[in-house]
């Protein structure tokens, strides 16, 4: 099988970013005619039609934008490989961090507020599911990845999954609701909740306390994402069952109230990495401050 040219790469890249033929042949000092003769050599090789003309505008075809996503990646690659190997081992100065989607946002920021005041650092913050954000560990579009569930370990796993906190899991509302509270069976029993769903490690431990209290709660709202819940908090809609670092500023300004009940639960935060033989120097400072 042949090999692609990634020189036709390049000029469908530089067409797809730039929206006009006439503009990019001008830019790359090529005639418009060789430019559209490289694209079609890229089409021909991958058998699929890159672009489409309406009126005087070219608009990418399906298999245009999936290639288009492919060449920013490839591109981009080639400009970190360049800027990381030529820095003489100086630290990259790009970390590229994955999070869940649910994941907490104030986590997050606590995470990374060691880099966060760098003007020589940037922050690249995708978020995704744990499959998406291992398959992006796995091909080195990502650092690491922040996550409150423990990815699967096997013979042929190559991720390593290191511990960050274990913060304790508190029932979060309106002062009104936990003003002079009573015992936390009643307090279950005569307020709704705002629980995580069944996939978190959180709500197994809920449902267990429930049942050892012999209670039956009311669920308001069974939410995967930690913002949510705090707004769902903050409408008054229930007590909401979660780690107050999720609600940190309206703790602090009152707005929300910690019930004064220990429940015994906690959820546990991690970051997960992969082995690497370049790794990226401005995770290790991060990881360490947690071992």
């Amino acid at each position: 099988m042949a090999e692609m040219n990634y020189n036709h790469l390049r000029y469908f890249w530089a067409v797809a970013h730039e929206g006009n033929l006439t503009r990019t042949a001008e830019k790359l000092n090529l005639s418009q005619s060789a430019l559209s003769v490289q694209i079609r050599k890229l089409e021909d090789r991958l058998g699929h039609a890159l672009f489409e003309r309406r009126g005087r505008q070219l608009h990418l075809t399906e298999a245009g934008r999936i290639t288009l996503d492919y060449a920013d990646t490839i591109f981009a690659a080639g400009k970190d490989l360049i800027g990381t190997l030529s820095q003489e081992g100086r630290p990259r100065k790009v970390l590229r961090v994955g999070a869940l989607a649910t994941l907490s946002r104030n986590f997050q920021v606590e995470f990374l507020r060691p880099l966060l005041h760098q003007p020589d650092v940037e922050l690249v913050l995708r978020s995704g599911t744990l499959v998406e954000l291992l398959q992006g560990l796995e091909t080195l579009g990502l650092d690491v990845v922040l996550t409150n569930l423990v990815p699967p370990h096997d013979a042929m796993s190559s991720f390593t999954t290191q511990p960050i906190t274990d913060a304790p899991v508190s029932l979060v509302g309106k002062p009104e609701r936990l003003r002079g509270e009573i015992g936390l069976r009643n307090l279950l029993r005569d307020n709704p909740v705002i629980l995580p769903t069944e996939d978190n490690p959180v709500r197994a431990g809920f449902d267990r306390l429930c049942a050892r209290l012999d209670v039956a709660p009311t669920i308001a709202a069974e939410v995967d994402d930690m913002a949510l819940m705090r707004l769902l908090a903050r409408e008054d809609v229930g007590l909401a069952v979660l780690t107050p670092i999720v609600v940190k500023n309206e703790l602090a300004s009152g707005l929300l109230v910690e019930s004064r009940h220990d429940m015994g639960l906690s959820e546990s935060f991690h970051a997960v990495t992969i082995d690497r033989k370049f790794p990226n120097p401005l995770l290790a400072p991060l990881l360490e401050s947690h071992i």
